[in-house]
């Protein structure tokens, strides 16, 4: 396909997203299937086009004047393709399967670039109802994060601590760009690519196979390291999903002591099988998904409650850009009654003396330090233990500035870190 196919059909998987309220990989893959002419190359430059176009939604609009479906796969197509502007413009030439040419409008638009007043919340690509909760966090660097927050992610390994060592990955993954990830001890990082490259599927890879690396992205990793497990300890992850973060700690713990993987969602727990079987994790048990009445039998006895709550997500609009724009009002208060519920349920399963995480992957602060103040108001044997000295513990250097400002509390951007969006708060429980 040339390029004006490849910025139409864009435009019409565009439509169907915006228009009729469908999933972005889900119109993406029915797209493909509904034109099997398109090859794999094809269909990754559109799906590069479309993310690209989803990411920044706003500032696109903004510069071409229009947000239809046709203007932001115009507006996204010279980065995502890595094309000028006049070869987007020559590429609608009326052909087949080729946008109608442009008009003179959409052409001075290709070449504009984005007006220094526009509102920050069309710089930052941030929807306008949650700039407030983006300026609250972060203050006059709003827009800034938002910016990062439209930007296209790399991707992150953890490596399996069991099996392997960064050096192995880093050379095993070398023709991929694989470096070491700026915080995270255990993390590799592959560059995103550029233009309409394709990012490498590196869990197709025969060292992933192998069990030495994982995805996951370094702000997940840093939470997993901050909540600092170790030998022998006894374990709760009580929204352990795929089970991430689970795998994490096995590793920290050396295959040791005794870790309880817990979701209230059977299809999200049940790749967690194959994954600790690959990793080659022994002191994993997995409880039956939604059965509180067996999760609560085990009463308080753990060191260690990791509590990775059900959130809106906005700290994973990078490799999410959809979900942003199909987040409601309404979506906040009902993720934080889940927090709420989740956060006591892990209160009273942490053992006097033991440590109780909060994280999330969201930057909006009702989600995150707001929950923690609250379940602090009602919880006074809990209180806040600062994330500094688990830093230099566990991570290891100067611990980063969290991106609220706070100083006990940790709050990761792709802006302030190179991570996604993750919030972590370590909370002790009183000895009486």
């Amino acid at each position: 396909m040339r390029a004006g196919a490849r910025i139409a059909a864009a435009a019409e998987v565009l439509d169907d997203i915006l228009n009729r309220h469908r999933p972005a990989a889900t119109a993406l893959a029915d797209w493909g299937k509904a034109h099997r002419f398109a090859g794999s190359g094809d269909r990754a430059a559109i799906g590069t086009i479309v993310f690209d176009a989803l990411r920044r939604r706003s500032s696109i609009a903004a510069r071409m004047g229009s947000d239809t479906p046709r203007a932001l796969a115009l507006g996204a197509a010279s980065r995502a393709l890595g094309l000028t502007a006049e070869d987007v413009a020559r590429s609608a030439d009326g052909s087949e399967h080729a946008l109608t040419p442009l008009s003179d409008a959409e052409t001075a638009a290709l070449g504009a670039t984005l007006a220094a007043d526009v509102p920050a919340h069309v710089a930052g690509d941030i929807p306008e109802w949650l700039l407030p909760s983006f300026e609250r966090a972060f203050g006059e660097r709003a827009a800034g994060e938002g910016v990062a927050l439209a930007a296209r992610a790399p991707v992150d390994l953890r490596v399996n601590a069991l099996k392997a060592t960064p050096e192995k990955v880093i050379k095993a993954l070398s023709h991929f760009g694989a470096v070491a990830t700026p915080h995270s001890p255990a993390g590799v990082r592959v560059p995103p690519p550029e233009g309409a490259a394709k990012a490498p599927h590196l869990e197709a890879e025969t060292a992933h196979g192998k069990g030495w690396y994982e995805v996951q992205d370094e702000g997940s990793q840093l939470a997993a390291l901050l909540a600092g497990a170790g030998p022998r300890m006894q374990v709760l992850d009580l929204c352990a999903g795929a089970g991430g973060k689970t795998l994490a700690i096995a590793a920290g713990m050396q295959n040791t002591g005794q870790i309880y993987a817990y979701d209230i969602d059977k299809k999200q727990l049940r790749p967690i099988f194959e994954r600790l079987k690959r990793a080659g994790v022994r002191n994993v048990q997995v409880l039956d998904a939604g059965d509180e009445a067996a999760l609560m039998a085990l009463g308080p006895r753990f060191d260690l409650v990791l509590v990775d709550a059900p959130c809106t997500g906005s700290g994973t609009w990078r490799r999410k850009p959809d979900a942003k724009w199909r987040l409601k009002p309404a979506n906040i208060p009902e993720r934080q009654s889940e927090q709420r519920r989740v956060l006591d349920l892990g209160a009273n399963l942490t053992k006097p003396g033991g440590m109780l995480v909060y994280v999330t992957c969201s930057v909006l602060p009702e989600e995150n330090r707001d929950q923690v103040d609250a379940f602090l108001a009602d919880h006074s044997d809990f209180a806040i233990a600062p994330f500094a000295d688990s830093w230099q513990k566990h991570v290891g250097g100067d611990p980063v500035r969290s991106a609220d400002g706070r100083s006990d509390t940790l709050q990761l951007t792709p802006a302030q870190h190179g991570t996604d969006g993750f919030f972590i708060a370590l909370m002790r429980r009183h000895k009486p």
